[in-house]
């Protein structure tokens, strides 16, 4: 079995589009496969001033917090620090980047996998000592991610790919996916999606066919692009012998 380990910079992923991301899910897919989840660790900026001033405020952080336990996650608080400058401009800072590196080489030694959810290219140096240790490293983010930390990384996938971990907005019933488009033809207008289902054996890559005329505002160098991630529906093409395409295909921005 591998021995996994999760750590979540998590004002790096809030910002930078994970907003509502699901811990639970982020459980199940350590879960997955040969793996079991050994540690699991989340760092969080806390405005402790804001905290006493604001109930409401402090009511929905500490709610939130609370979610986190449940799934199984350890809370690293960091508190946010607030600056005045020369020029008298107020800043805040809440940077956790250094309590996470070293938890997550102290605890690596009893670690075969570590899946670091966060886009921030100040982390390279952790990747690399972490595969010193042996472990492999799995990158998971968002918008905005370095992309020398995507090469640095044993692998790479966009959150967004995940299914269940940013949930999609859709009506009941309606099959939502989002994927990348591969293997597009720009001359017949035509390709293949490659999304993801979450297995008890992992997760596993699938594909549906696509015309571009099931799209709205999106144009051949965007289907070229296999970094673009689409948001689209699963359906049966009733005019083309039942056969599974994706519509209503959307580009995610960012």
């Amino acid at each position: 079995m591998l021995k996994t380990g999760i750590y979540v910079d998590a004002e790096n992923i809030r910002l930078c589009g994970g907003y509502g991301m699901r811990y639970d899910v982020l459980v199940e897919l350590a879960g997955v496969g040969k793996s079991v989840l050994l540690r699991a660790n989340s760092y969080l900026a806390e405005d402790r001033a804001r905290t006493k001033e604001d109930a409401e405020y402090r009511q929905k952080l500490y709610r939130y917090h609370e979610v986190l336990r449940q799934c199984g996650f350890r809370v690293i608080k960091k508190y946010v620090k607030h600056f005045v400058d020369d020029e008298g401009i107020l800043t805040t800072k809440a940077n956790a980047d250094m309590d996470l590196a070293i938890d997550a080489l102290h605890q690596a030694r009893n670690l075969d996998r570590v899946i670091l959810l966060t886009g921030d290219g100040d982390f390279i140096r952790l990747v690399l000592a972490l595969q010193n240790m042996g472990c492999r490293v799995e990158v998971i983010g968002f918008k905005y991610v370095s992309s020398e930390l995507k090469e640095a990384a044993d692998s790479y996938l966009s959150g967004y790919l995940i299914p269940g971990l940013l949930p999609i907005q859709a009506p009941p019933g309606e099959n939502r996916q989002r994927g990348i488009p591969i293997n597009y033809n720009p001359d017949r207008g035509f390709g293949f999606m490659r999304y993801y289902r979450l297995r008890p054996e992992g997760l596993i890559p699938e594909s549906v066919f696509f015309h571009c005329s099931k799209a709205a505002d999106v144009n051949d160098a965007m289907f070229l692009d296999t970094s673009q991630i689409f948001e689209f529906t699963i359906v049966k093409n009733p005019d083309n012998n039942s056969r599974t395409e994706a519509w209503d295909i959307r580009a995610l921005d960012g």
